[in-house]
């Protein structure tokens, strides 16, 4: 039998032999391929190059046919030969997720060979149908605030019987979705059904593009490989245009916000107010926070050293990991208001491990830790920023000697944790600091993502820049007709 067989039109069949079974009956090993993406003229030279490649692997012993195994199996084969020995073990676990929830459930069962990129369309599709996410989302009747006010409720009683946030009922005065939880904690205050103040919202019951883009990069990153390592000749999923996803202002605070977040630090516990100083001024990221240990601090040089991140797996717990990337191992430069702060909190902490005794956990070095020592959640510090933010907007609405019309002033914008890395870098960037500096101080592995990301920014400097410009003119101009 010829070791390269054409099979018809562009298909080309390969045999390579393994030798004899114990009956003595020749072991083959087939492949048959598709070159119809490659020149009739040179499909001969592509095929016996492909032959020596499928020799290679058999007499390696690496060759499972891909038209025998399904995409699941070769998804399974992908997460322990590569993903599980690679990649973060938080991304393995999110991509897991993924492939669990949804893409070997509708694709697994197809052979892999066969998965063509009308199957990822259809998927992909799928995924912004109806019915597809667990979560529903309801949007408030339009006359709300007049059902409410026959109660003789207004707005901000519901926020203040409900404990939801100010954005929340910003959305429910404007008749924008709020999510399943937020609809029945608000109907549950008042002791009123579900329906009698939402509609539910059947548009919005399919997956956002950005997480149908998720799925997407997920497919094309493992069949990339299944090229890569021989079972299929191309990506279908390259063949495939990815969903779009709109740029988004990365969410961040105002400076004049800023401010008035360090004002109410000077009343917080000094562990916290530590923490949000340090990811304000150093613009890190949650993990690479909760992961320091003092030896990463060196207050009489005021700078800190970032090379490691604390990280949460359910079913795995607390355990650390290197930074992102090689660019994320970094020094920064402190201000003096940091390390001010630093030694405050290092006296604190001090008096705490010698009131606990025995019972601190005199293994742990980490900078923030619990009441015993041990390394704290990684996600205690956005909890509590979160829990911070409305506890004061709640205040202000509560508080009667403030001006209706004066309370906006002191509400903060609901801006989860890292909006403080976002804020650091659009500062930064809106004073003048040059890009390379802030990239290298966020760990940026190349600077064009921090452009990207602080777009907004920049934008406002060139603005800046400009109107500095025209001044110049105008300033020149009356020097002229002064003259």
């Amino acid at each position: 039998m010829a070791s390269i067989e054409n099979r018809g039109g562009n298909s080309y069949r390969l045999t390579v032999s393994c030798g004899y079974d114990n009956k003595n009956k020749q072991i083959r090993k087939t492949k048959t391929i598709d070159l119809s993406n490659i020149p009739v003229k040179k499909q001969q030279a592509e095929a016996e190059k492909q032959f020596i490649l499928f020799k290679e692997e058999v007499e390696g012993g690496q060759y499972l046919d891909s038209g025998k195994i399904s995409f699941e199996t070769f998804i399974n084969k992908w997460l322990n030969d590569y993903a599980e020995p690679e990649l973060a073990p938080k991304t393995t676990h999110r991509y897991k997720e993924l492939l669990n929830s949804r893409i070997i459930p509708a694709l697994g069962h197809i052979k892999l060979n066969k998965l063509q990129p009308t199957h990822l369309t259809e998927f992909y599709n799928n995924l912004r149908e109806n019915g597809i996410r667990l979560d529903k989302k309801y949007t408030p009747k339009e006359d709300f605030i007049e059902i409410i006010s026959k109660l003789q409720l207004t707005l901000h009683d519901i926020l203040i019987k409900s404990n939801v946030t100010k954005r929340t009922i910003e959305n429910i005065k404007f008749h924008r979705n709020v999510n399943s939880d937020i609809a029945y904690k608000i109907s549950d205050s008042i002791g009123k059904n579900i329906f009698f103040l939402f509609d539910e919202d059947c548009k919005s019951s399919g997956l956002s593009e950005r997480t149908i883009l998720h799925h997407h990069r997920l497919i094309s990153t493992i069949l990339t490989c299944a090229v890569q390592w021989g079972f299929i000749l191309n990506n279908p999923a390259s063949r495939v245009k990815s969903p779009k996803v709109g740029k988004k202002e990365a969410r961040h605070f105002e400076e004049d916000q800023m401010v008035h977040i360090f004002l109410l630090l000077e009343d917080v516990p000094i562990k916290y107010k530590a923490m949000i100083y340090l990811s304000f001024y150093s613009g890190m990221r949650l993990g690479e926070l909760t992961g320091l240990d003092w030896s990463d601090i060196d207050l009489d040089n005021k700078s800190l050293r970032i090379k490691q991140s604390s990280q949460y797996i359910p079913g795995e717990g607390i355990f650390t990991k290197d930074t992102k990337n090689f660019s994320s191992h970094r020094v920064i430069s402190l201000a003096s208001a940091v390390i001010t702060v630093l030694r405050e909190y290092k006296l604190w902490q001090n008096a705490e491990k010698a009131a606990s005794g025995d019972l601190w956990d005199k293994e742990c070095t980490r900078l923030f830790t619990t009441r015993t020592g041990s390394p704290i959640f990684p996600s205690t510090p956005s909890k509590w920023f979160t829990k911070f933010i409305r506890n004061n907007n709640t205040k202000i609405m509560n508080d009667d000697s403030i001006k209706e019309e004066d309370k906006e002033k002191y509400l903060i914008n609901e801006v989860n944790f890292h909006g403080l890395r976002h804020t650091n870098a659009s500062l930064l960037i809106a004073e003048g600091t040059d890009v390379v500096t802030v990239s290298k101080r966020l760990g940026h592995s190349k600077t064009s993502t921090t452009t990207d990301i602080y777009a907004h920014s920049e934008k406002k400097t060139d603005i800046e820049a400009s109107n500095k410009l025209e001044n110049l003119f105008n300033k020149k101009e009356r020097i002229e007709k002064q003259g």
